[in-house]
């Protein structure tokens, strides 16, 4: 196989200036949004094991002065997050009990997860690995080499998952050593990404980014997450049509979310818009039930009845499927409507 060389950097990239200037200080959040600095926090303890944390310019597409923006509500923390509910708990979807050494997940038959990281470019505080304990599970710490090692052994693994935290946290650097190395495993097809960055930081795509994946073999299938039409600005579009021009495939999970995208005409707007972007609507979860967010919660009966106003409204390619996951199950279930 041969690989370009990696390519010489003077600065760092202008994405890595952009997560460090996010915002992690409620009371400055709150200024920029021109909002009550007195709007409740919860506990500071919840505040340290999950901070606040928002790119910039994602908060440039909230409403100024609506505490109710959609946007909004998915990253500011609620004093609703120190309340305990039955059935919430830290490990929602069972990912301790499927995690192996190196840090991979292997739920699936055919694909395996690899936890690439703990980082992320924003917190959303419904997210189910909130609790994560990512210190004990990252494949990148040595250098992959675990990890690989099981991959390789493994001949009935054809699609490498790259999740987290988010894998384009990581350099660029480091994720083209991690895909140079899964190239040559032969059973190894595709590659898929899970990530929000491109959402919340679409300074991301970068000629880096784009220069690895555009060399590597595997099929490269990118699996965005967008709640809501109004994430997907002119700068998101802009960033998705070179990944396009490489052949790179485009899908979209969103989360069902009370208060954010609880209702047909919102949903309906992210499906239009996702197609105008180039990305398929690939799934609309129910709520993964991680501790700290069973206010975001919407009851199967509502989520079914969104679902047949899509249908109505919608062709069959732009409507996601609604699924749970449950841990222990072999595949994500489909929630009949």
């Amino acid at each position: 196989m041969i690989t370009s060389p990696p390519l010489p950097r003077q600065h760092a990239p202008a994405w890595q200036h952009a997560l460090r200037e996010a915002f992690t200080r409620p009371a400055e959040l709150l200024n920029y949004l021109e909002l009550d600095t007195k709007l409740p926090l919860p506990a500071a303890t919840t505040l340290r094991e999950f901070p606040l944390r928002v790119p910039r310019g994602f908060a440039a597409r909230m409403r100024k002065g609506d505490p109710d923006d959609p946007l909004f509500r998915q990253i500011w923390p609620q004093i609703a997050e120190d309340q305990d509910h039955p059935g919430f708990v830290d490990d929602a979807v069972g990912d301790l009990h499927m995690t192996r050494g190196g840090g991979l997940i292997h739920k699936y038959h055919g694909r395996v997860l690899v936890m690439a990281t703990g980082a992320c470019g924003v917190n959303c505080r419904y997210c189910f690995r909130r609790h994560f304990p990512y210190g004990e599970h990252l494949a990148a710490r040595d250098h992959w080499r675990e990890a690989l090692q099981t991959i390789r052994a493994d001949a009935s693994i054809g699609e490498v998952i790259l999740s987290g935290g988010d894998p384009l946290s990581l350099s660029d650097d480091k994720l083209a050593e991690l895909v140079d190395a899964l190239e040559d495993i032969p059973h190894v097809r595709r590659l898929r990404l899970h990530t929000r960055q491109l959402v919340v930081l679409p300074e991301r795509v970068d000629t880096h980014l784009l220069d690895w994946l555009g060399r590597s073999r595997l099929q490269k299938v990118v699996v965005l997450h967008a709640n809501h039409a109004q994430e997907l600005d002119a700068s998101v579009a802009r960033a998705l049509q070179p990944l396009r021009q490489l052949g790179v495939q485009l899908l979209n999970q969103s989360v069902l979310l009370r208060g954010v995208n609880d209702r047909a005409d919102a949903l309906i707007e992210l499906s239009e818009r996702l197609s105008e972007c180039g990305v398929l609507p690939y799934y609309v979860h129910l709520l993964d039930r991680v501790r700290g967010s069973a206010h975001f919660e919407v009851s199967d009966t509502q989520a079914q009845q969104l679902m047949r106003a899509l249908v109505a409204a919608l062709p069959g390619y732009l409507v996601p499927r609604l699924v749970r996951e449950e841990p222990g199950a072999q595949s994500k279930t489909w929630i009949r409507w």
